[in-house]
């Protein structure tokens, strides 16, 4: 089993905050709190963040935090990349004080995502309170949802997260997203980490200048999706891919652009699994119905 826990954190670049935190409360219904150096926190529950927003001159995903344990599971982790060759790098004393946690190291895959691996969160646990009334979204052991990576380098990224991480494979998708015979089939792999919700991660085999795929938010009810619908109408988000439910993780969810430019995968009913019960399938579609993605292209 992983050292990694859950996706603890997210971290996007952007030159924009405003547009950031309009987005962030009126349609995520996220809590959005400054932070030190220009930066913004986007809060989903108790923890003081779950996105970081840093300023930067171009808009996209910088950064996956991935949570450890403790101390000797983060050591541990150092001692199995620096194994496989691959050079942990140490956090400035303002990067572990942005992220507020007591440690953090973080690397490159071979597709060029970085990750970030900390131990300790610092939290004042105050309440979630949206300001559009969502009840909260389901993070707690599992984290804040999952994150998609972009890995041209797929063989080589896949193997780096299995063998050297320890995530450990969840499902593969072998697929198309329109019905254009001619479209390149696209392989993703769903992986799991040390908590029970069906992927943390997903890499597929292409590039996309944003560093994303898209990241998930999971809410406790169907309703707050709908609403969640009504918002991205009201506010003219451009939407990615139309309400359904996926074979895997078994997902009702829609797909909508981020101000980031890669897609936020708003959903629920996400599928928990007994990892001792799973095998794992590979499957040739999407989705059991919905989620028609030539809306996005």
């Amino acid at each position: 089993m992983s050292d990694v826990r859950a996706l603890g954190y997210v971290v996007v670049q952007s030159a924009d905050m405003g547009r950031w935190r309009d987005y962030a409360q009126n349609v995520l219904g996220m809590q959005a709190v400054d932070a030190a150096s220009g930066a913004l926190y986007l809060k989903m529950d108790e923890r003081d963040y779950r996105y970081l927003i840093v300023p930067g001159g171009e808009e996209r995903y910088f950064a996956s935090g991935w949570e450890l344990a403790d101390e000797a599971a983060l050591a541990s982790l150092v001692s199995r990349l620096e194994q496989a060759g691959v050079e942990p790098r140490r956090a400035t004393a303002e990067e572990t004080a942005l992220r507020r946690v007591q440690s953090m190291v973080w690397c490159l895959d071979p597709s060029g995502n970085r990750h970030e691996f900390f131990w300790g969160v610092r939290s004042d646990f105050r309440r979630f309170v949206s300001p559009v009334g969502v009840p909260g979204f389901v993070t707690g052991a599992m984290g804040l949802g999952h994150a998609v990576l972009p890995a041209p380098a797929f063989d080589a990224t896949d193997a780096f997260l299995r063998d050297v991480l320890g995530f450990a494979l969840s499902d593969i998708y072998r697929v198309r997203f329109s019905a254009d015979p001619a479209e390149p089939e696209k392989r993703i792999h769903f992986l799991h980490c040390g908590n029970a919700r069906h992927h943390s991660l997903a890499i597929m085999d292409l590039a996309v200048p944003s560093g994303c795929i898209h990241v998930m938010a999971e809410v406790p009810s169907m309703d707050d999706v709908g609403r969640a619908l009504d918002r991205v109408a009201a506010h003219g988000v451009k939407m990615s891919a139309t309400l359904g439910r996926h074979c895997n993780d078994q997902m009702t969810s829609f797909y909508m652009k981020t101000p980031g430019g890669f897609d936020l995968e708003y959903g629920y009913g996400g599928l928990q699994v007994d990892w001792r019960e799973h095998s794992v399938y590979e499957a040739t579609r999407v989705s059991l119905w919905g989620h028609d993605f030539s809306i996005g292209f």
